[in-house]
């Protein structure tokens, strides 16, 4: 078979097989570590929206969200204008089965105002009917019940980090079909008599008839409680969830530094990896020279391989990577943190970029070397 310029590279590529294999496999790690990363912080900073999330205003005490509101402002709220249901939505901060951390949230909530503020929510039987009749009774995301293999009837008890009390609940619904399943929904006034903090909610949760009303809900509702002992910020819930994360800290500049230290540590290794490989072959370098090739031609030699095997490894790792958080379940793999993981086109071209960088950069050293190099001191080369 006559040997084509293709032909030649690939053999070149695959004369150390072992060698080539831990290259690509290397790459392909990297970048779907890199991946990974980019993901996990867009979902971290961009939260999905659900489409019930666009009229959705939370309300929330404008000193802290640690700060607590009074319940007489519900009536006032009620009364403006665009406003559709209001609930209060008072996180209880307990822990299940003496666990470290909180694995999901509980919200105290109005049972009656379940259907119209989360109207993306399904649940099966009478669960809406039970939630609003049983006083300790609660509802709970299908992911969470999942992982602990929770069912409709079954007790659970939690300890609150928050207020002074451990409370005791039945479960009642399983709902599903929002986009973060984990959360578990109670009664505030059932709260409110067990914890003994009476006129008191964390925050407001409420509705708006259209998107039009959303500005003037928002505007009122910040003017009605202005100069007030629990002056108050209402804002979309959107704006809510990204406030809330930005709390953690400035954790897209540690995602960054992270990656980009994954992609100098990258970049050492293959060009570490090509340098051998290119050493290896002076003698035949020397030889090509002699009969007449050209640096440049060389040079596409050189680049064409190292190249190669980037976008080798960037095939396993970025593909990889969307396979498994498209086809797989994040929820499980991530103990519940993550509900979905969306690698998106725009992370698999930075990806792909990074490899092609990579494969590019990579060639740059053997290339220069083989320029210096003279035939002679090439032939001289052992292999």
């Amino acid at each position: 078979m006559a040997m084509t310029t293709s032909t030649f590279i690939l053999k070149n590529a695959l004369r150390n097989k072992r060698r080539a294999t831990l290259s690509v496999l290397s790459v392909a790690v990297s970048l779907f570590l890199l991946v990974t990363l980019l993901v996990a912080l867009r979902e971290i900073t961009l939260p999905p929206e659900d489409v019930g999330a666009a009229l959705r205003v939370a309300v929330r005490n404008k000193i802290s969200i640690a700060n607590l509101l009074p319940a007489r402002q519900l009536p006032i709220i009620e009364r403006i204008p665009g406003i559709e249901a209001v609930t209060p939505f008072t996180w209880y901060g307990g822990t299940y089965k003496n666990e470290e951390g909180m694995t999901f949230a509980q919200f105290a909530m109005d049972p009656k105002k379940l259907r119209v503020l989360f109207g993306e929510a399904k649940m099966a039987g009478d669960g809406y009917k039970a939630f609003e009749e049983i006083k300790d009774s609660c509802i709970i995301g299908k992911v969470t019940a999942d992982k602990y293999k929770l069912k409709v009837g079954d007790r659970i008890t939690l300890p609150s980090t928050i207020y002074p009390c451990t409370l005791e609940f039945k479960i009642v619904g399983i709902y599903w079909g929002t986009t973060d399943d984990r959360n578990m929904l109670f009664r505030q006034d059932y709260l409110d008599e067990g914890s003994g903090v009476k006129g008191l909610v964390g925050m407001w949760c409420l509705k708006v008839k259209s998107a039009e009303d959303m500005p003037r809900v928002i505007d009122a509702i910040n003017k009605k409680f202005a100069n007030t002992s629990a002056e108050v910020r209402a804002e979309t819930e959107r704006a809510f969830q990204l406030g809330f994360i930005s709390m953690w800290g400035n954790i897209k500049l540690l995602v960054s530094l992270v990656c980009s230290a994954v992609v100098f540590t990258l970049l050492l290794v293959t060009a570490s990896t090509m340098s051998m490989a290119i050493r290896e072959r002076f003698r035949e370098l020397a030889i090509l020279k002699a009969i007449g090739y050209r640096r440049r031609e060389l040079f596409a030699f050189i680049l064409a391989e190292s190249f190669g095997l980037a976008m080798a490894g960037a095939v396993i790792g970025i593909g990889g990577a969307y396979l498994l958080f498209t086809h797989g379940d994040v929820a499980k793999m991530t103990n519940g943190i993550f509900v979905m993981l969306e690698v998106t086109p725009k992370i698999m071209g930075i990806g792909v970029m990074v490899a092609a960088l990579l494969g590019s950069v990579a060639s740059i050293m053997p290339s220069l070397a083989v320029a210096k190099m003279s035939v002679v001191d090439g032939l001289k080369t052992l292999d």
